[in-house]
Formats: structure tokens, sequence, C-alpha cells
């Protein structure tokens, strides 16, 4: 099963959602991202963070949706609805999800409220991302039944 994790600019949320899947998941699910407007570039505190965490870091990079290895079964969209962020709409047939967290690399303040809002959106992805795997494998095989537990999952925090 391959995961892709959509967003506009694909530089953290998305990055972070990849990575922290992917460290977490077994090896028959695969997750990638990508952004409709790509950045060209990973967001440094995207990178800290998830080092910190002992997460691999190699191979991850800012990149378009149109250059995706292979197509993915579900689409996760990660913009944030209270920036009134537009998430780009994936085109093709795949089941589509939308768990919306605030852009960490809009944050302003301190060193110490930025970094916060880095740990924050790692937090909540990472919570999600826990809940998703630990599915009952029916309810993964089970397009409706998924799209349901996908949608619950956006609101955990």
């Amino acid at each position: 099963m391959n995961i892709l994790f959509l967003c506009t600019g694909n530089s953290c949320r998305s990055i972070i959602a990849e990575a922290t899947f992917n460290h977490l998941a077994p090896s028959d699910m695969h997750a990638m991202s990508a952004g409709s407007q790509p950045t060209g570039e990973v967001h440094p505190r995207s990178i800290t963070l998830l080092k910190a965490k002992g997460i691999a870091t190699e191979g991850y990079s800012s990149k378009s949706w149109n250059n995706l290895p292979v197509t993915p079964d579900i689409v996760i969209t990660v913009c944030g609805n209270a920036a009134g962020e537009t998430c780009p709409a994936y085109l093709g047939n795949v089941l589509r999800a939308h768990w919306g967290v605030d852009d960490p690399a809009k944050a302003t303040g301190t060193e110490e409220q930025i970094n916060a809002s880095f740990e924050s959106a790692y937090q909540i992805l990472k919570a999600r991302i826990e809940a998703f795997l630990a599915l009952a494998p029916e309810a993964i095989k089970d397009h409706k039944v998924l799209k349901s537990e996908l949608d619950s999952i956006a609101s955990i925090v």
C-alpha cells in the first residue's frame, strides 16, 4: 500500500508525515510526499526535528506530485484549514482524506515558539499515523470503512 502525503510546498508537514510514516510502518506500507507547488527544499527545521526523533532523513526532498514513482492508493492532504490554505486536489482515482495541520514554516516568534510549532505538527501527525497503523486489516481492505476511519483520525490532536 502506498500513501501520498500532499500539501502545497512539500517542505514541512508532508515531509514530516512521510518520514514518520516510513519509520513506523510495516514493510508492506510505504509513504511518499509531494506538493502541488513544491518549494524545492526541505525546511531545515523539519530535518532537525526528524533527526532528534531518531528518524532517518536521507533521501527526502521537496518534489512535485507530477514526479511520483508510483500511483498512490491513498492521498492524505495535510494543509491547515485554519490558516486559510487551499489544499491541492490530487487528480486520480484514489481514496482521499484530509488531515489538516497548521504550517510550522509560517510560525513566528521566539526560537522556542517556532520550534514548538514544528513539535506540535510532528506530534499531531505521529498520533494520526499511529491511529492509522493500528487499524484492523479488515478496515484497511474495505474502502468505505477505511474512508470513514481516515476521516475520523483527522480529528486527533
